[in-house]
């Protein structure tokens, strides 16, 4: 398991923000899943900030979710702050498989 595996883990169990870079943007998100897809560890984030291959990220918008394979982050940062979702939070997810841990509600 890496740093940035377990620092998400952390934040997931403490509802805490995750700053990070995913595809050259910088990404504020809060993770609400951790685990694995066909052996490939990923995570299920709400995006509330920053910037996005979409364009600008709308706050509190039921899009604005994010499946990012764990290894695809760098400067991956931990932080107190507000904890953001979106109604839809409990719909099927498709983006982990193997769930490790996740957000209680």
């Amino acid at each position: 398991m890496s740093n940035t595996h377990d620092l998400i883990a952390r934040a997931i169990r403490e509802k805490k923000q995750i700053t990070a870079i995913y595809q050259g943007y910088y990404r504020e998100m809060c993770p609400h899943a951790l685990g694995t897809r066909n052996g490939r560890e990923q995570a299920l984030f709400y995006q509330f900030g920053g910037q996005s291959s979409t364009g600008i990220v709308t706050p509190d918008s039921t899009f604005n979710w994010r499946c990012i394979p764990i290894e695809g982050l760098s400067e991956v940062n931990i932080r107190d702050g507000e904890w953001y979702t979106a109604n839809n939070h409990s719909q099927d997810q498709t983006c982990i498989d193997g769930i490790e841990i996740e957000v209680k509600p």
